[in-house]
């Protein structure tokens, strides 16, 4: 769940406790007026990368209570500053603003500057953290029926005597087949027999997706502050993305005790979503701060000299993989003629299977039929492409 979201869904359901009726007394939520239209910033300072900043107002509830979509701020200047006097200034585009930062200063503080509706923000000044590499990801699947556990593990940390702190993102892969196959076949209506090296539909494809949750660790319980195997995220062994083959990217940052527990709030106001005592989200720690007024801001804007990555494959033949059983789809006819075949062409159906034991006592000819959607693997989202990096981890 993203900060915004998760800031305007706990500001609906705790107003909306007030609400309720019954034994309950009544809860008016203690939200001032001059807390509301508050700027909300989501980005990370980080060089070598196109940086992204997200900026949005929080919204008045509406009585209808349907929830609520981002009001992205537009018009605003945006830039990253350094104690060096170097400035990136960001474009605009709809609420979204992106700077090309080629490299930051390992010893200059950078700090994010906003300007908009005649207030100015800045995040607090902060060095750039360096970070590690990734030494190891890997899936572990502790029982049959269990899920695929993905565990990273940082390099050697560059200050292994004191607490070290990670925020990691991921990307996927996976391979996708199509529910059916035509083995290379057709009718030919001219011929009116079946032919091989015809008409043949991609049944091999992939797809792509992007985590949607920052995971975030210490190394405060590790011996020499070294995370061994932490487990990030997981997939269930019964996941589509496992059928077959599944690669994922692991991102990994460094950051500060400042933003690692800006993180962990933030997650704790997502998932309890108006529990008696989740944070309010202007309670949540924050680094930004205004210039020109008393006025609240939240988020948390952190500084990078670096990001590492890694990439891993998992083949479904080396776990407990269950595919869940689908019942057959086609079109199946018995004792087939040249004229049911036509009017399945006709019917846009194309043959799949051609089974014809005719020349045997009692035998006859059965014959399948499935639609493009069901041969054509680009049906079900997929790209035919092969990813340049797809054969990267198979085995010699």
């Amino acid at each position: 769940m993203k900060l915004r979201d998760a800031i305007y869904w706990v500001l609906c359901l705790l107003v909306g406790v007030g609400g309720l009726s019954g034994c309950i007394e009544k809860y008016e939520a203690d939200i001032a007026d001059e807390d509301s239209n508050l700027l909300v910033v989501e980005g990370t300072i980080c060089s070598g990368k196109l940086n992204q900043f997200i900026l949005s107002h929080t919204q008045p509830l509406t009585p209808q209570g349907s929830g609520f979509s981002p009001l992205l701020v537009t018009g605003a200047r945006v830039a990253v500053r350094g104690s060096d006097g170097s400035e990136y200034t960001a474009e605009a585009t709809s609420g979204y603003y992106t700077c090309w930062i080629d490299s930051l200063a390992p010893d200059v503080e950078y700090c994010l500057h906003i300007e908009t509706d005649g207030e100015v923000y800045e995040s607090a000044p902060q060095k750039p953290l360096r970070t590690e590499e990734i030494a190891d990801v890997r899936g572990v699947q502790n029982t049959p029926s269990s899920q695929i556990d993905v565990l990273v593990t940082p390099d050697v940390p560059y200050h292994p005597g004191q607490a070290n702190y990670y925020s990691w993102t991921y990307d996927e892969t996976w391979e996708v087949h199509a529910d059916y196959t035509t083995h290379n076949m057709y009718f030919d209506i001219d011929s009116m027999k079946p032919l091989n090296n015809g008409v043949q539909f991609p049944t091999r494809g992939w797809k792509d997706a992007t985590g949607t949750t920052i995971m975030v660790g210490a190394s405060s319980n590790y011996d020499g502050q070294h995370i061994q195997q932490l487990k990030i995220y997981d997939i269930g062994n019964s996941d589509e993305r496992l059928y077959y083959r599944y690669s994922g990217q692991v991102h990994q940052r460094a950051i500060s005790k400042a933003e690692y527990e800006y993180e962990l709030a933030r997650r704790q106001a997502g998932s309890e979503m108006g529990g008696l005592f989740t944070p309010l989200p202007l309670a949540l720690p924050t680094n930004l701060r205004c210039l020109t007024s008393q006025k609240r801001v939240i988020g948390f804007v952190g500084c990078s000299l670096n990001t590492t990555a890694r990439r891993f494959f998992l083949d479904a033949k080396d776990f407990s993989v269950y595919v869940v059983p689908k019942q057959d789809a086609r079109i199946w006819l018995d004792n087939c003629s040249e004229a049911d075949c036509c009017l399945m062409i006709r019917q846009g159906l194309y043959l799949c299977e051609w089974l014809d034991n005719r020349w045997e006592p009692g035998g006859r000819l059965r014959t399948a039929w499935a639609s493009r959607s069901q041969l054509d693997v680009r049906y079900k989202g997929a790209y035919i492409e092969e990813p340049a990096f797809w054969k990267d981890g198979e085995s010699e």
